[in-house]
């Protein structure tokens, strides 16, 4: 099993069509695209053609993002820039420049920083072309994230060659793409992904089966994928703090269940887990921040947009979700977050009002809102059963919805607005 990484993949995206950037502390960054918010029709389109777990479709219009947008005046009339760190390149890490960081803070490290504007739609498109191509050399392919890829190659390259065909493929991705790669190798799905930490950066390492419990004894747990802050603070209860002593609490993980089974496996490197070539989606959402609003009104208004283009989402994949979800991140750290679980047919009205009752339901209307996350799930099949008291109500406005997005489809996504998105 292979496990492939782009090497810091927005700022390699950025170096493959700008060589003046090679060699030099880049960081890519900024803040959250926020021209969906505006009253105008910006003719928003969407890139969805990746299929990763962890890839989320890109809304855009031809306007790029000005660097100048980072910068806001304060009380004394000087420039201040706003934003964070999205990713950064090795010669930047190696002054602390790191994701999450503020981007003021990152320039202050290293002051000869170049920041780049974020471009989400060569990213996708870059990663769609990378898709492709392994595709085209490999039989079996699963997209992880935007910048993650598995490959089984059992029966396609024999044992003894798979060191050499890893390296086929680095120095092919770099000819063509002009974007270096790390390639983690191992019998298990999980192990490999593992091992490509190692690797890193433009590397390959291989982890034999009988080499696996030396290979993960002294890794602390929380760096193994699937071991969030959840299992790692339920671990250190138990004083366990690597995955080597991990592996020696079989007994532990099996008290959790189904979950706990099958994250000891994969620690221990025997999950004989396949890959999931098109793995459906489990949830739609989308996010956005913002400098602070109090005016209830605007973060309403600003809901109800992202409600749409989330409607846009659902239908496109033709699901329909029964769980919503909203996130209010405030001022100083402090959030909410609540659900609504609802069997009846999607549309876009029923959408808005669940969403406009969930905000009354966790705001209490003080402090300054910062960010804003809906999303919703658990997609129903078919067979079944919706409420029968709102069922032609709902048929009726599902059409009403469907004759909506065909429209979107045709010109753009903000061709038709809601009153209450103005």
């Amino acid at each position: 099993m292979l496990h492939l990484d782009i090497d810091a993949f927005f700022v390699s995206a950025h170096r493959s069509r700008d060589v003046s950037l090679l060699n030099k502390p880049v960081a890519v960054g900024g803040r959250s695209n926020l021209k969906i918010f505006e009253n105008k029709n910006m003719n928003m389109k969407l890139f969805d053609q990746n299929r990763g777990a962890f890839v989320n479709p890109v809304f855009y219009n031809n306007q790029k993002q000005n660097f100048n947008e980072f910068f806001v005046d304060n009380k004394n009339n000087s420039k201040l820039i706003r934003g964070i760190v999205t990713t950064s390149s090795y010669e930047a890490r190696k002054y602390g420049v790191k994701t999450g960081m503020s981007l003021s803070k990152a320039l202050q490290l290293c002051p000869s920083l170049v920041v780049v504007v974020p471009d989400y739609v060569l990213y996708h498109k870059l990663s769609h072309s990378l898709y492709e191509y392994l595709s085209y050399e490999i039989p079996a392919i699963e997209q992880f994230s935007i910048d993650e890829f598995f490959a089984d190659v059992d029966g396609w390259v024999a044992p003894e060659d798979v060191f050499a065909f890893a390296s086929h493929l680095q120095r092919n991705v770099m000819d063509k793409f002009t974007i270096p790669i790390s390639i983690g190798i191992s019998s298990s799905k999980w192990i490999a992904k593992l091992a490509t930490n190692d690797a890193k950066p433009y590397g390959i390492k291989i982890v034999h089966k009988n080499e696996i419990p030396s290979f993960i004894e002294s890794v602390p747990i929380h760096d193994f994928p699937g071991i969030g802050k959840g299992y790692t603070n339920r671990l250190e209860k138990y004083f366990i703090k690597t995955l080597g002593e991990a592996s020696r609490s079989k007994e532990l993980f099996y008290k959790w269940g189904k979950s706990g089974k099958q994250l000891y496996h994969r620690i221990i490197g025997d999950d004989r887990e396949y890959l999931l070539p098109k793995s459906n989606r489990k949830s739609i959402g989308i996010s956005r921040t913002f400098d602070p609003i109090y005016d209830r009104k605007e973060i309403f208004r600003r809901i109800m947009i992202l409600v749409r283009h989330v409607v846009y989402l659902v239908l496109k994949h033709q699901v329909n979700p029964t769980t919503y979800y909203l996130k209010l991140n405030y001022d100083y750290g402090q959030r909410v977050k609540g659900r609504k679980t609802i069997n009846r047919i999607f549309n876009e009205t029923l959408c808005k009002s669940i969403y406009e009752n969930l905000l009354l339901e966790l705001d209490n209307g003080s402090g300054f809102i910062t960010k804003v996350s809906i999303a919703v799930s658990n997609f129903s099949e078919h067979k079944k059963t919706f409420s029968l008291l709102d069922l032609e109500n709902d048929l009726r406005d599902k059409k009403l919805s469907q004759s909506i997005h065909d429209l979107r489809e045709k010109y753009s996504l903000d061709i038709i607005k809601s009153a209450n998105e103005l």
